[in-house]
């Protein structure tokens, strides 16, 4: 299928799309959402003490983290600068499986690569929650989380985060519409990963903390890696999505957590504060 104009909607996508390096692991990629300076990410591309922002043109700034959103793994930074190549942004209710689908990054250090396919689904899937994601049959690597998904005519309709089997899953659109303009969640400071417990344990499900934060509230409230997190007092985690639940709020704020540490035989108990101001530093997707 040949499409009218297509080497200029992709230089247009390319333009609007900037690599981004931070905290000395690799490289992630990015949606210029505004021309002022709003640039759209992956909370887990944005994670570390520094940011680094490289426009199409090879300018580089550094870029302060302005709202977070970790259930749904968004980040938004600002840069210094103005007059810049902003997305064309499309509306993600309006998309059809078989509508082709072009998903431009960095991948593996080849800045700017496009690949095409088609929109696959529009809707959640069952392992990775209630949350909605655009699923297209386009290639993904590393790096290029972060970076765009558009339609045909160049209209950003998601920001590619992940790949499940052989499908490339992106936030939708007017998610990341309602995540900019609520300005971010709450962050504990934590990555984690679902895992299955032993049935002695009387829990199901428990979620492993990968990676915490240096002086994020999980630190801050001596929560290791490698800590299972079981739920709150209240209620057992059984999903991430509730995780998430539980620490969403405003303002500051106690949140008692139940935890599993060592040989998993005990269960502890933990105070962490949450609403504590983090200078920008907390960037890792709870």
């Amino acid at each position: 299928m040949t499409i009218a104009g297509f080497g200029e909607i992709a230089e247009q996508l390319r333009r609007a799309t900037v690599l981004i390096h931070s905290g000395g692991r690799g490289s992630g990629s990015g949606v210029i959402w505004t021309s002022e300076g709003t640039i759209v990410t992956n909370a887990h591309v944005a994670h570390g003490s520094k940011v680094r922002v490289q426009l199409w043109d090879g300018r580089e700034f550094d870029a302060a983290v302005t709202a977070r959103d970790p259930r749904r793994d968004l980040a938004a930074l600002r840069i210094g600068a103005d007059s810049l190549p902003a997305a064309r942004l499309g509306d993600s209710s309006q998309l059809r499986p078989g509508e082709l689908a072009i998903a431009i990054g960095n991948p593996l250090g080849f800045v700017g690569a496009l690949t095409t396919g088609v929109i696959h689904a529009i809707g959640p899937l069952r392992a990775l929650g209630s949350q909605t994601w655009v699923q297209a049959t386009v290639r993904l690597a590393p790096g290029n989380s972060g970076g765009p998904l558009a339609d045909a005519g160049g209209h950003v309709i998601g920001v590619n985060t992940m790949v499940a089997g052989r499908l490339a899953l992106a936030i939708p659109s007017n998610a990341v519409r309602d995540f900019l303009a609520s300005g971010g969640r709450a962050c504990l400071g934590v990555t984690v990963h679902p895992v299955r417990l032993p049935r002695a344990n009387g829990r199901a499900l428990g979620l492993v903390l990968l990676e915490v934060e240096p002086g994020s509230p999980a630190a801050q409230a001596s929560l290791m890696t490698g800590d299972i997190l079981l739920g709150t007092e209240e209620k057992s985690f059984q999903s991430i999505d509730d995780l998430a639940r539980a620490i969403d709020g405003e303002g500051l704020r106690l949140l008692r957590l139940e935890f599993l540490r060592g040989d998993y035989s005990r269960v502890r108990r933990v105070t962490v504060q949450l609403g504590i101001p983090n200078d920008g530093k907390d960037r890792i997707a709870a």
